[in-house]
């Protein structure tokens, strides 16, 4: 993953929401302040999300905009953001893992294999959850290159 993709400026560790809309917002937010969508890409990522759920399992939900969204996207980025404490994406599914995603072109496809193959392992997840520092994030992610 390049290292402009994700860094420890994209990684806020153990956030509080008090729903999937404030939750999908706040990760929205942070990949505009750190320059990869323009903030009209926040609305496409609401939009995506009453279209159906980023919920992914494992507690993981991957909130990334629509397909109209791509043209406020500048250029690839993910941001990282842990709630310990969870928050409900609906239909019972508790998140604790926000991985927000901007893709250019075709890049999020690379974005999103290297994702799933870090969050695939279970063990990787509760990693994540436990880590206490975002230099710790990153190495995890950096374990797939």
């Amino acid at each position: 993953m390049s290292e402009t993709i994700l860094t420890a400026n994209n990684i806020v560790l153990n956030e509080k929401f008090d729903g999937k809309e404030e939750a999908v917002r706040f990760v929205g937010n942070l990949l505009h302040k750190q320059g990869y969508v323009e903030e009209e890409y926040i609305g496409q990522m609401l939009e995506r999300e009453e279209v159906t759920s980023t919920y992914m399992g494992n507690y993981v939900a991957i909130p990334h905009g629509t397909e109209d969204g791509k043209k406020a996207v500048k250029e690839t980025g993910i941001t990282i953001v842990t709630v310990p404490e969870g928050v409900d994406f609906g239909e019972g599914n508790i998140v604790k893992l926000l991985i927000g995603i901007a893709g250019k072109g075709d890049e999020h496809l690379e974005v999103l294999s290297q994702i799933a193959l870090v969050c695939s392992e279970e063990e990787n997840i509760d990693k994540i959850l436990q880590a206490d520092s975002k230099e710790a994030i990153l190495a995890i992610f950096e374990e797939v290159n």
